[in-house]
């Protein structure tokens, strides 16, 4: 599949993974919606990428809307052909911890928005997918879930974060299969250290000290990285049920 001819929708795309793998979407010649909760900053972005982007306020958890906005989506770009999922929520907080027990609704408000947004956003693409026509190799469209090195090594305070992102991985395979006979890919993408807003809100020299943990590059991962491997699991229908670490060879200690 090419590029210049894909229309996706990024949910998460007002910033960060989600605003960059927008941008490289239309850069290549591709159209573009955002979906995001925050109605000012997605709009914004999509207004900066001009004619090709557009954007829908959206909770990734509400199932009916999904469907609708996935819906208005192809009725103004036409066949969707990639859905992109980087919303997503860290939330940190121990088990048992100094303020007592974790409450399950934290737990379950990390689970839901990561965890079941991605499915939310997946089944409604994949219905939509399924009517398109195929291209020569076959393929009717690609699902990239965005999960994290954390779904291996997850630190401590991060059992609703880390539990979150294994489920994507291992959601990866099954949906692939499910998907096969419609022609539908379906991967999964887990960053390591990324210089995303929320990582760019900590002091200059704990981001330092993260980045002085990642083996090679020392530094921490552009967001533009993040959509080139997008952008290249798109071009390559080889690419199927499987999660690549795009890390710097990174594994994340205790805390």
């Amino acid at each position: 599949m090419r590029i210049a001819d894909c229309h996706a929708i990024v949910t998460g795309g007002a910033s960060g993974l989600g605003a960059a793998a927008a941008a490289r979407i239309v850069a290549g010649g591709g159209k573009v919606t955002l979906f995001d909760r925050d109605a000012d900053k997605g709009a914004a972005h999509a207004a900066a990428l001009g004619a090709a982007a557009r954007f829908r306020r959206i909770d990734v958890v509400d199932e009916a809307d999904m469907t609708a906005a996935v819906g208005e989506s192809v009725a103004a770009f036409g066949p969707l052909t990639l859905m992109a999922s980087c919303a997503g929520v860290a939330n940190p907080g121990r088990i048992l911890g100094r303020k007592g027990v974790l409450p399950l609704d934290s737990y379950k408000t990390v689970v839901a928005i990561n965890l079941f947004g991605s499915f939310n956003a997946m089944k409604a693409a994949a219905d939509a997918m399924r009517h398109n026509e195929p291209d020569s190799g076959g393929c009717r469209g690609l699902i990239v879930n965005t999960a994290s090195v954390a779904a291996w090594e997850g630190q401590i305070g991060q059992a609703a974060y880390a539990s979150s992102k294994g489920g994507l991985v291992g959601l990866t395979l099954p949906a692939a299969r499910d998907l096969a006979q419609y022609g539908i890919r379906v991967m999964c993408i887990a960053p390591g250290l990324f210089l995303t807003p929320l990582m760019e809100s900590l002091p200059r020299d704990v981001q330092e000290s993260l980045a002085a943990n990642t083996p090679f590059p020392r530094r921490l991962g552009r967001p533009e990285e993040f959509a080139d491997l997008l952008a290249a699991i798109y071009a390559n229908d080889m690419l199927n049920g499987e999660t690549i670490r795009l890390d710097g060879a990174v594994r994340l200690a205790p805390r």
